[in-house]
């Protein structure tokens, strides 16, 4: 799997460079700048970009702004974008087009090995990976304007769970339940959020996370 890299920080990047290869990614082109990345993705077609937002020349949000460009150009382009602090615009503005193939992720959360590399993938094929901290902020956010109608405490944490990306297997695995019981508290989720039935993973992460994010605006 081919993944062109982008971040200015030499030391991070170097380790990020070196953490990929030791799980068999190939690393098309590690980059440090913002044109830098818009040519390398243009150019060499990764399977995968994971971007830092911030990237000179403007340390503003440039690495973003030319993945969703890239995303644009080719879309459904698999990017995963990490960022220092958690900012519901960075999440709002990758998850905008409504498709997968998106990550958002803290930094803090590269030196967590299997996260990070188990984000990478689940990005590369066409799924969703978003950082625990910015689903807590938007349940918060959510709850706070409207009752997330009447989940039980358990159904919480399948959101949540869900909202990160998580599949159902991974759910069950992770709260120690079987993937027959993590269904049901799916489907009474839909049922009692009002969203529209999906079989397709990704379509309904995306959906809990619209849903979400309607209480953060």
């Amino acid at each position: 799997m081919r993944v062109v890299l982008a971040e200015d920080l030499f030391l991070l990047r170097d380790g990020l460079v070196r953490m990929l290869e030791a799980y068999d990614f190939e690393i098309a082109a590690a980059v440090e700048t913002g044109p830098e990345l818009t040519r390398a993705l243009a150019e060499l077609q990764p399977d995968v970009a994971v971007v830092d937002v911030r990237l000179p020349p403007s340390q503003t949000d440039e690495g973003l702004q030319c993945a969703l460009a890239a995303r644009r150009e080719r879309p459904g382009l698999p990017v995963l974008v990490l960022s220092q602090h958690v900012e519901q615009l960075y999440a709002r503005e990758l998850l905008a087009d409504g498709n997968g193939g998106v990550g958002y992720l803290l930094k803090d959360r590269v030196f967590e090995a299997d996260q990070f590399i188990d984000a990478v993938r689940r990005v590369a094929s066409g799924g969703t990976a978003m950082d625990p901290q910015v689903i807590q902020q938007l349940l918060s956010r959510r709850a706070a304007d409207a009752p997330l109608g009447g989940l039980t405490p358990r159904e919480v944490e399948v959101l949540e769970l869900m909202a990160q990306g998580r599949s159902n297997a991974a759910i069950a695995g992770q709260l120690f339940v079987t993937e027959r019981a993590v269904a049901k508290h799916t489907s009474n989720i839909f049922l009692k959020l009002d969203l529209p039935v999906s079989d397709d993973d990704n379509r309904r992460v995306l959906a809990v996370l619209a849903y979400l994010d309607r209480g953060a605006n």
